[in-house]
């Protein structure tokens, strides 16, 4: 039996790594590495049950193997537990470095719904004995688990889109996505996203650099030039950089690059924040932009509050599709309960 959970991993393994290397833009790639590790789980589990026999007469190895068994189902028992404490912690942290704005206040807010969908909904399931009440409860818990599975999913994938096993690429163009200026001077977020394309630079020594962002409101000229000159500062040749100065948005990011660009399919790295690379390399492929992504390091707080910023900005990205899934519970439900 272990043989088939073996043949099972390698089957799963190859589809991730088929993903990884075709196109890993997409949420198949958080999925497959999912379904990899788990199948890799059963395998394991079968191989140590093939084994029982030889393991009972090693007690050391025996006890050793139930410890890790334990420690791992700890941990998965805890997880929720870690991640309510975690986000809400540093959504204090957001609001005291960042403000009180609504946007801020994204990391909290999700720590509350979450205990409450963990330790409060369940017992108001008791409190609807209506047919009505009943598929309102079932229904909303659903929407709740999916969107929860979904949001673990996109993080999977982007962290997955983040790995990079070398950083020579033989690109032609590293385009770094702006993000904002104090007058004429660069945020140290957009510092750190130009340092990060600078590195790169030296490792394509062929690539431009293409400086991406227009004028936005409170800054004193186009955030495209204000980069340039930075990059000029840290002694970048100014015939290694062109600059896009039309931008509003991450998606005229992508699209006024491109048209900076020569040749039908050029090598492009993008580079932007670790949590915003991702959804830029959706909107990319949405655009037929084939690239990668090298993500700049922020602060921790920040980046957890970005992140479900970023997977808000993909579910309405996406939203025809979620739509769907909720209208096929919905009458899931409306069948079920007829």
């Amino acid at each position: 039996m272990w043989q088939i959970a073996m043949i099972l991993f390698v089957v799963s393994f190859c589809f991730f790594a088929g993903i990884m290397v075709r196109e890993p833009r997409s949420l198949w790639s958080g999925v497959s590495f999912f379904w990899m590790m788990a199948c890799l789980g059963i395998a394991m589990l079968f191989v140590l049950a093939g084994y029982g026999v030889w393991l009972s007469s090693h007690i050391v190895l025996t006890w050793i193997l139930i410890i890790l068994c334990i420690l791992a189902l700890l941990c998965v028992a805890a997880l929720p537990i870690i991640l309510i404490v975690t986000f809400f912690v540093e959504g204090l942290k957001v609001i005291r470095h960042e403000g009180r704005k609504p946007a801020n206040m994204l990391s909290m807010a999700f720590s509350i719904l979450l205990f409450g969908y963990l330790a409060v909904w369940p017992a108001m399931g008791r409190l609807g004995r209506s047919i009505l009440g009943t598929r309102l409860y079932i229904l909303i818990s659903l929407l709740a688990f999916y969107l929860l599975a979904l949001l673990a999913t996109y993080s999977l994938s982007a962290v997955l889109n983040l790995i990079h096993l070398r950083k020579r690429r033989r690109a032609d163009y590293i385009v770094v996505l702006g993000a904002g200026l104090i007058g004429t001077r660069v945020t140290p977020l957009l510092a750190a996203r130009i340092d990060k394309g600078i590195e790169l630079l030296s490792w394509n020594p062929k690539a431009l650099l293409i400086m991406s962002g227009g004028q936005g409101p409170g800054e004193d000229l186009a955030e495209g030039w204000a980069m340039a000159d930075y990059a000029v500062q840290k002694g970048i040749d100014k015939d290694r950089i062109i600059v896009e100065d039309r931008s509003r948005s991450t998606e005229e990011n992508l699209l006024f690059s491109r048209e900076l660009m020569s040749g039908e399919k050029p090598r492009v790295i993008l580079v932007t924040t670790a949590y915003h690379v991702f959804r830029a390399l959706l909107l990319a492929r949405q655009q037929g932009m084939k690239c990668v992504g090298y993500g700049a390091k922020t602060k921790w707080y920040f980046t957890l509050n970005a992140l479900l910023r970023e997977f808000g900005g993909y579910l309405s990205l996406t939203w025809k599709r979620h739509a769907s899934v909720a209208l096929l519970l919905a009458g899931g439900l409306a069948i079920v309960y007829h």
